[in-house]
């Protein structure tokens, strides 16, 4: 079967490479699946250049994330089990953590609901307890995290400001139902959200970028607000005041979705039957803005990456060279 294989730690479109490989073996309490689509996430840009903090055993195959076909014809949710990632043909996962992939969405949305809607279910409501007619905040709004937060906040009924980098992006945020999108490379974000809000500030903020969108986000979240920390796409890691958190009553929350699966399974099945009533009534729906073939997974990981894509990318590795859509 064809895969990617990592044989050294750098940019991904340096060091992934497509290769003839033996189907992985499944071992105990795993099972085989042919991968139906696979959707890139940012750990996997981070796996390839070696700095997240799982580090699979070298050469591995990226791919954290699938809709994938059980021997039997099911079609299912899955998390493969590295170092047999989904940038593959063929991937390998844990029997017990498959979730049924929802009737309502095709390969490639079901691939892209998992990770990003999970964490932001975990993140506004487990966390956050995010109310109907508070303000939510969201950085990266137009990417894949931001985006799914984004459609769950509306479906919270929350109002939802969302904040981007550029028109194109800012188009696909008011596409998503932002109820108010802020550009934050022409507009001053702080000043923007005190004026959206009349001052207040948000109720929430979910903050998958960290560096300077943290620093923006202490400033405008309101009394008894809460920051929902994500992850640090932006590549700086942020070290919060607490006299600062302190004086103007706000919550700072962690939030490391995987921890569940060891944690509090149960609560992971739990959400994804709430994801999967949602997309049933059409109130979330993973915006999947382009699906490549698998000979393209390394030029959209590298893209996914440099932060040059909006929603989701995803690997479709029975597309044809130059059918992406």
């Amino acid at each position: 079967m064809q895969a990617w294989q990592v044989h050294e730690n750098g940019e991904p479109s340096e060091v992934m490479r497509l290769e003839e490989v033996a189907r992985p073996t499944p071992g105990d309490g795993q099972v085989l699946l042919k991968v139906r689509a696979a959707n890139i996430n940012f750990p996997d840009v981070l796996m390839a250049k070696g700095q997240y903090q799982v580090r699979p055993p070298l050469p591995f195959t990226p791919g954290v994330e699938i809709c994938g076909e059980t021997e039997d014809g099911r079609r299912v949710i899955a998390n493969p089990a590295l170092p047999h990632g989904g940038f593959a043909e063929y991937a390998v996962a844990d029997a017990a953590a498959l979730l049924p992939a929802p009737d309502s969405l095709d390969d490639a949305e079901a691939a892209a609901l998992h990770i990003g809607y999970q964490t932001g279910w975990f993140g506004l409501h487990r966390r956050a307890r995010l109310e109907a007619g508070e303000t939510l905040l969201v950085h990266a709004a137009a990417g894949g995290v931001g985006s799914a937060a984004v459609q769950l906040g509306r479906a919270a009924g929350a109002r939802v400001v969302g904040v981007v980098g550029g028109a194109a992006k800012a188009a696909v945020a008011r596409e998503l139902g932002c109820d108010v999108v802020i550009d934050r490379t022409s507009e001053d974000v702080v000043a923007a959200v005190k004026e959206a809000t009349g001052g207040r500030g948000a109720d929430v903020v979910y903050d998958p970028v960290g560096g300077d969108a943290y620093t923006q986000s202490t400033k405008v979240v309101a009394f008894e607000g809460r920051i929902v920390v994500v992850g640090f796409a932006g590549g700086v890691i942020p070290h919060p005041g607490l006299n600062h958190a302190l004086v103007k009553n706000y919550s700072i929350l962690g939030l490391h979705w995987g921890l569940y699966a060891t944690k509090n399974p149960r609560l992971i099945l739990h959400c994804h039957e709430q994801l999967t009533e949602l997309a049933a009534k059409g109130a979330i729906k993973p915006l999947v803005s382009e699906r490549v073939p698998l000979d393209g997974a390394a030029d959209a990981v590298q893209r996914v990456g440099d932060g040059r894509t909006t929603g989701r990318v995803v690997v479709v590795p029975t597309l044809e060279n130059g059918a992406a859509a």
